[in-house]
């Protein structure tokens, strides 16, 4: 077997919507504690609005503050989930004898899988850069992985498996 290792950590970019409500959260919270600290004494239920808001504000910021781990070890790819840098959660493991084709979101190697209808899962930076490095990965033929390797992750899995992955 191949004791190959590689490991890659990216971050993905929050929506607009994510961070709107992020702030507007928080701003709810700060706004409602300090009407708690001023009519608190006439109105004890008060308390439950800002430990509500609070509450919001902090789940929504478990899901838009993600980061995605790429693991390489022997023959296999294993996603998993890093939210708000305190809980991780495994999304996926990838056979690399299952990959059908693992290529640079733009090459001329994708052309023939243009057309084809496959479910889409984006585990990439979720943006388009200038050079786009996200790549794609179409999986038994049913699913279509977007992803953000490194160089290092694409050029051991190249070495493995030369006919299907390209680094154009």
């Amino acid at each position: 077997m191949s004791d190959t290792y590689v490991e890659c950590l990216v971050k993905a970019k929050p929506s607009i919507l994510g961070r709107f409500f992020k702030v507007l959260l928080i701003v709810l919270t700060v706004i409602f504690t300090l009407v708690f600290m001023v009519l608190g004494p006439m109105i004890p239920f008060l308390i439950f609005v800002p430990v509500l808001t609070g509450a919001g504000a902090y789940f929504v910021n478990m899901f838009t503050d993600l980061e995605y781990e790429y693991l390489y070890l022997d023959r296999e790819l294993t996603v998993d989930k890093v939210m708000a840098k305190t809980k991780r959660k495994r999304m996926a493991v990838y056979s690399l004898e299952k990959i059908e084709i693992l290529a640079p979101i733009k090459s001329y190697h994708l052309d023939n899988y243009k057309n084809r209808t496959a479910k889409e899962i984006d585990y990439s930076i979720g943006e388009e850069l200038k050079p786009d490095k996200r790549y794609v990965m179409y999986y038994e033929g049913s699913q279509k992985i977007i992803l953000s390797p490194s160089e290092d992750m694409i050029k051991v899995m190249r070495n493995m498996s030369p006919r299907k992955v390209y680094a154009d």
